[in-house]
């Protein structure tokens, strides 16, 4: 059979998928942005197309992601129509709907089975928009309009395929009931015969090497901002630093911002929330602190495997692979109590659930587990076993996502209006 993937950033979540068909027999090809040329990608023949952000156009504040979208859609759309008249007949599209690059695919290729990569659905209230007061600017006049613009996109899309996929249950329950229905679960997948706990275990890296015999804290994200608990992990620092005091803290994660808004006085979150912890902090304590930026893969999986105590803190989002890699590596775990999490991490049995407001719990949490390896250890097998029961790669997402996509390329266009 023959597959097509579109994703912007392809691989993304497809980075198990689309070369998993390959090695099953089948012709996969995937439609991106990413590649300026077009190429071969463990078996995916790689179609590039070129991609810009809209530049001097009058819409309104709210259409902005809409306009975004409907642009790289119509971008899109000539490719698809491109390889139509080259002979491409897929059995089956695969797209992620958060650039709108399947907003025209039906136009195209109206009979062709179509599935949703589906990652969250904006909420305007009970999810990430509204949960941490601390950046909320008073009430916002239309938000509930702006949310539902912003969404429009993706429910389009989601509306005009005939399933959808999203790696939680949680993610998935953010859409909408009538677009729910149309989302099977599915985890991308963990995969624990790479991800695995090591007692021999070398992070060396930057003229910095650490064994399991170190006391080690790591805290980790793409970018060091709110979405993903940096302030409140920062703020608990001065009391963690003086009740561990020969623990080192790795903080992984680059400058930037993944989600929401950058600081409006220019500061990267990084450096604001820096600033107002260094001074309550003693610069013997303060030495103990790294910030290592982005690391290598390889670098990144030596840091888990030498975590005393591995901290993951999230607003209501989309979760992280970083906190599953961490529970198949075994660490003993501090995360918030927040929904997501919770889906993963049961408190007291694969990890500790801790207020994302409270520092000082936050802090008290990793110490007393730092404190404790009889029961650190006990968390960290019970996170394991969590994974490699329900999000194995291999063994359970692998196939459940081959089901998925039979089902998929079994069935007929949907018919509801839209197509």
């Amino acid at each position: 059979m023959k597959f097509l993937f579109l994703h912007q950033n392809f691989p993304g979540q497809f980075k198990h998928l689309a070369p998993a068909l390959v090695q099953a027999g089948h012709e996969v090809f995937a439609l991106t942005s990413r590649f300026e040329q077009s190429q071969t990608w463990r078996g995916v023949r790689i179609i590039a197309y070129r991609w810009s952000e809209p530049e001097a156009q009058r819409h309104h504040a709210w259409l902005g992601l809409m306009n975004r979208a409907v642009h790289r859609g119509e971008v899109c759309l000539r490719a698809l129509q491109s390889l139509k008249a080259r002979g491409l007949q897929p059995d089956a599209i695969i797209a992620h709907s958060g650039w709108g690059e399947a907003l025209f695919v039906r136009d195209v290729f109206p009979d062709t089975p179509l599935g949703i990569f589906s990652e969250l659905y904006y909420r305007a209230e009970g999810s990430d928009i509204d949960f941490d007061p601390e950046f909320q600017t008073g009430q916002e006049f239309g938000r509930s309009a702006r949310i539902r613009m912003r969404n429009l996109a993706m429910r389009m899309q989601l509306e005009s395929a005939d399933r959808g996929i999203s790696p939680t249950r949680f993610q998935a329950d953010t859409h909408p009931p009538d677009l729910r229905d149309r989302i099977d679960v599915i985890h991308d997948g963990i995969d624990t015969d790479a991800i695995r706990p090591a007692a021999d275990a070398v992070y060396d890296h930057d003229s910095l090497r650490l064994t399991r015999d170190d006391e080690v804290v790591t805290f980790v994200n793409r970018n060091l901002e709110p979405y993903r608990g940096y302030h409140s992990f920062m703020r608990a620092l001065p009391a963690l630093l003086k009740a561990r005091p020969r623990a080192r803290v790795m903080i992984v994660g680059s400058d930037g911002v993944s989600y929401g808004a950058a600081p409006k006085d220019g500061r990267s979150w990084k450096q604001v929330f820096l600033d107002e912890v260094r001074p309550q902090i003693p610069q013997e304590d303060w030495a103990r602190v790294h910030f290592v930026g982005q690391l290598p893969y390889g670098a990144f999986l030596s840091l888990l495997q030498v975590s005393t105590v591995h901290v993951y803190l999230t607003y209501p989002f989309v979760l992280s692979w970083s906190l599953m890699e961490a529970m198949a590596a075994e660490c003993a775990i501090v995360a918030s109590d927040t929904a997501p999490v919770r889906e993963v991490i049961e408190d007291g049995q694969t990890g500790v659930l801790v207020d994302f407001f409270d520092p000082a719990a936050i802090a008290d949490q990793i110490a007393r587990l730092a404190a404790d390896p009889e029961r650190r250890a006990a968390l960290g097998r019970a996170a394991r076993q969590r994974i490699v029961e329900r999000y194995d790669l291999s063994r359970v997402c692998l196939p459940q996502h081959f089901a998925w996509v039979e089902r998929l390329a079994a069935s007929g266009p949907a018919r509801n209006g839209t197509a």
